[in-house]
């Protein structure tokens, strides 16, 4: 966890200023160096590609830990620092309304009004829904990662000021879609955020919803984000709407933000009421889908393929960007797993180089629960979107992207561990007598050198019997057994 001791910098808006709790917030950054910090590129050095197999399986772990922005995560950034700053506008500690808002609950507080009245909360909503495996959560962690968990406040323009501010709290809605179980799961959060021992819950809702509020007023929560909403139990008579109900007061009473982190149908689930969807999205609502095959899947394959551990580096190609294209489905998280499985079956064999017959090895054995829901994606998408980048190559292989089913799983046949022959892969040696040879030459950096007669077969064209040519050469055997046995 981060936690920092309170540095003041000057807020852009003049109504933020003098205000502790948003003058604490990092100064806000220009887009392209926030998304230097919302990025993170695992390393991947050539000496780590020359080590043995059993090593280098070891460093494909780190595909796992590649974080690539999409402008989606710009978005997303700017309306949770909006509206984080937006509900502390409400909340400056050193102001009368602020502490007339910590001490008393919003229908117990006293007629007399403070000098700077009442409090009047702003908090408000976003929700962020999309499918699994598209990279909501990840997203989620980068954004909140950047701020601090904590910040520590002793003294504020001379003053004592002695509170610490929690920035963000991350929980997922119970399945029970209870709000006990939810009120449990902040409370437990808030705990560990201050590294507090745990306070006991009260033992009524009632008593439960009160001490929730006091607990998230002390600690001047920033923005609360509530993940996994798709687990609204909708079966369970009154459910969701008791849960939603909760989760709107912490907006009306008490102005904290709020996040919704959901899977369809969560998107469903508020469009049924007005009032719930107008405050769920009411500073911002992003739906994250599945990339399309141009520049954000540019964006993130670029990043990806330099993570090779193959003792050989295989460049990037269209036909290569697109294959994998389309066996994840522009999922983010299938398209890692793949490429994590095929350099997996490939490091340690003879032949390591990544070809579009390896990745369909590769998803065979990375992707088989999901295998149905990836063919109804394939089914219901619309081909033309889908080659919206199509090149000529592409489309001499049409026959072979445009099947709606993922192709059946190749046997992977080896020998003594050393070949790995793909079917349907004629860019490796299928023969283990003449692998080795094949791929030294193929590997070979002084191939030209080698090649006695660069210009046999042009000459051998041009002459009445090519063939005669040939033979004459040594390179044209009628009968190869017999010649290769003669020894």
């Amino acid at each position: 966890m981060k936690h920092e001791k309170a540095i003041y910098h000057q807020s852009i808006l003049p109504e933020h200023r003098n205000n502790p709790l948003i003058e604490s917030l990092q100064p806000k950054l220009e887009d392209e160096l926030l998304a230097e910090k919302l990025s993170y590129f695992p390393n991947c050095l050539y000496e780590e590609s020359q080590l043995d197999a059993i090593e280098r399986v070891e460093y494909i772990s780190r595909l796992k830990d590649l974080r690539q922005p999409l402008p989606i995560y710009i978005d997303v950034f700017r309306a949770v620092e909006s509206a984080i700053k937006e509900g502390y506008s409400a909340k400056n500690p050193l102001s009368p309304t602020t502490m007339n808002y910590l001490h008393y609950a919003l229908d117990e507080r006293p007629d007399i009004e403070p000098s700077t009245g009442y409090f009047k909360p702003k908090g408000c909503g976003i929700t962020v829904i999309g499918e699994s495996g598209v990279g909501k959560t990840c997203m989620l962690e980068q954004i909140l990662g950047y701020f601090p968990d904590t910040i520590e406040h002793t003294y504020y323009r001379n003053k004592h000021l002695p509170i610490r501010q929690i920035v963000w709290l991350k929980v997922d809605c119970p399945d029970d879609s209870s709000v006990k179980g939810l009120c449990h799961r902040i409370l437990t959060e808030i705990d560990r955020k201050l590294e507090i021992p745990s306070v006991k819950p009260a033992s009524t809702i009632a008593s439960l919803i009160s001490q929730i509020e006091a607990r998230i007023k002390s600690c001047f929560l920033g923005i609360l984000v509530i993940d996994e909403m798709q687990n609204l139990n909708l079966a369970k008579a009154g459910g969701a709407d008791r849960l939603l109900g909760f989760l709107h007061n912490l907006v009306n009473n008490l102005g904290i933000p709020l996040l919704f982190c959901a899977n369809p149908p969560f998107d469903t689930l508020l469009s049924k009421s007005l009032k719930a969807a107008r405050r769920a999205e009411s500073s911002g609502y992003f739906d994250m889908k599945l990339m399309e095959f141009d520049s954000e899947w540019d964006l993130f394959i670029e990043e990806l393929w330099e993570l090779q551990w193959t003792n050989v580096n295989t460049p990037l190609t269209e036909e290569l960007s697109y294959k994998l294209y389309y066996l994840s489905v522009g999922n983010m998280d299938l398209a890692v797993r793949i490429f994590q499985a095929t350099q997996k079956a490939l490091i340690g064999s003879l032949d390591e180089r990544l070809t579009t017959a390896a990745l369909e090895y590769g998803a065979s054995i990375a992707v088989r629960i999901s295998k149905p829901e990836i063919n109804k994606v394939r089914k219901e998408r619309n081909i033309t979107l889908l080659k919206r980048k199509n090149t000529s190559s592409i489309k001499n292989n049409s026959d072979e992207v445009t099947n709606n089913n993922i192709p059946i799983k190749p046997e992977l046949h080896t020998s003594k561990g050393n070949l790995i022959s793909i079917p349907g892969d004629l860019t490796r040696a299928h023969h283990t007598e003449f692998a080795e040879k094949l791929v030294s030459l193929r590997n070979s950096e002084i191939l030209h050198e080698a090649i006695r007669d660069s210009n046999l077969f042009q000459r051998a064209a041009t002459e009445n019997d090519p063939l005669d040519t040939l033979r004459s050469a040594g390179v044209l055997f009628e009968n190869p057994l017999e010649k290769f046995t003669e020894t």
